[in-house]
């Protein structure tokens, strides 16, 4: 069966995505407690803000580093996909996070922008520093792989947006230091926060897609239905469902009608070809084919049942 192809991901790649993870979820807590402490020394939201932002990137790391380890466990009779889909989950609960924490900021920075207080900016100038090199150090640990997988996107995204907070909060302390602008610190927080919403958003979006079972935005169904008709023992493609499990696996199921009454064997020469066809096209790795002749069922595409 053509399944074979689906199964060749490095594992050493896996671990130090892992040992990454750890590094960041370490480097995290830390910025979190110094921060913490210093937004109540300095009355700084900002930096409070930023804190509570470095919290959910906390979290949301240490749930994309159980995804991953998760992910890794083989299948079972009780879960014959083991926990293939752990990291999608973990990327909705992170997108959703990154939503909830942004629009508590919002709040907060309308509320503090209406009575601006007086901020101890020097202490405030430090910490940020201190938040834009560790999450730094995180972003350039987890930006390989961020590009191939929802999950670790999905922590990098909260790092990534941390590290430009904290950014923003270095530049509210140098205009609150020398130049008394106290709103300043509101108007960063906003700002921080509808980026959040933003990237949260899109991430919510694609991993709401797979968990879901919509067909991925690249796949013509109709297309590869027509292509597949186009054999000649083939009658018609109907009862066809495409989805996706994870990053890794795409599913195809259908039912085909043929025009013989073959054998066996011949048809596993035609599936052979057919899963050639969709994996080479469409990068779909798993197939199930449900073969007919002369049966009466209904020969719609897209059957709801």
């Amino acid at each position: 069966m053509g399944h074979s192809h689906s199964h060749n991901h490095s594992h050493a790649h896996n671990d130090l995505k892992g040992r990454n993870l750890f590094i960041s979820i370490l480097l995290n807590i830390l910025i979190t407690v110094a921060q913490v402490i210093g937004g109540i020394v300095s009355g700084s939201l900002a930096l409070l803000s930023d804190a509570l932002h470095n919290f959910s990137d906390v979290l949301s790391l240490v749930v994309s580093y159980i995804a991953n380890k998760l992910s890794k466990k083989k299948a079972s009779i009780h879960r014959t996909f083991g926990y293939k889909r752990a990291e999608i989950l973990a990327a909705f609960i992170n997108a959703s996070t990154l939503i909830i924490v942004a629009v508590l900021l919002i709040i907060e920075a309308i509320k503090r922008f209406q009575n601006p207080e007086e901020i101890e900016s020097n202490l405030v100038i430090w910490l940020s520093l201190l938040g834009i090199i560790a999450n730094g150090f995180s972003v350039l640990l987890l930006k390989r792989d961020s590009e191939a997988n929802m999950n670790m996107k999905s922590a990098y995204l909260h790092l990534l947006t941390d590290m430009m907070a904290s950014i923003a909060v270095l530049i509210g302390g140098l205009l609150m230091k020398y130049y008394q602008l106290y709103w300043v610190d509101s108007v960063l927080t906003f700002a921080i926060a509808l980026y959040l919403i933003w990237m949260g958003f899109d991430l919510l979006k694609s991993s709401t897609k797979v968990l879901m079972l919509f067909t991925p935005d690249d796949i013509p169904i109709k297309q590869i239905v027509n292509e597949i008709n186009a054999f000649e023992s083939i009658k018609n493609v109907h009862h066809v469902h495409v989805w996706q499990l994870n990053e890794e696996e795409i599913h195809l199921e259908a039912h085909i009608d043929f025009n013989e009454d073959i054998t066996l064997s011949q048809f596993d020469t035609i599936l052979h070809e057919i899963e050639n066809l969709v994996f080479n096209k469409y990068d779909i790795n798993h197939v199930n084919i449900q073969p007919e002749f002369g049966k009466d069922d209904v020969k719609d595409v897209i059957v709801q049942d």
